[in-house]
């Protein structure tokens, strides 16, 4: 998993600065005062490393509430509609039979827990 390659990347470059940060005799801080530091930035790796794991799982719900959505209604059911989620943001790529459905996936994706902004760029098809 990526994330857990660079968290452990994280706290071994921590490491590392503090064992050379450790040599350096012009510097007024402890070595206590150094792994507190190290400890306290390790912490907030963490919980960064988290809420990226959080969001991209929230983002996989919303996609699949969407792409649900979609093929619950008569007109979209059988389209190729692409959906595509970052941080609740949802972007819609490919062809609504006409416009009224084109607007009805926008209405369909809003309606989503989650969904923070619906760029809906289907492109109305030419075919009938």
């Amino acid at each position: 998993m990526r994330t857990t390659k660079e968290v452990t990347m994280y706290f071994a470059t921590t490491l590392a600065a503090l064992t050379l940060a450790a040599c350096n005799p012009s510097d007024n801080t402890t070595v206590g005062q150094k792994v507190d530091g190290a400890v306290a930035d390790a912490r907030t790796a963490t919980k960064n490393a988290a809420t990226t794991v959080s969001t991209g799982a929230a983002d996989v719900a919303i996609t699949t509430k969407v792409k649900s959505a979609l093929a619950a209604d008569a007109k979209l059911s059988a389209l190729k509609i692409n959906v595509d989620t970052k941080d609740g943001n949802v972007a819609l790529t490919g062809t609504a039979p006409d416009a009224s459905a084109r607007e009805m996936a926008t209405t369909l994706a809003n309606g989503i827990e989650g969904v923070r902004k619906v760029d809906n760029r289907l492109v109305v098809s030419t075919n009938g």
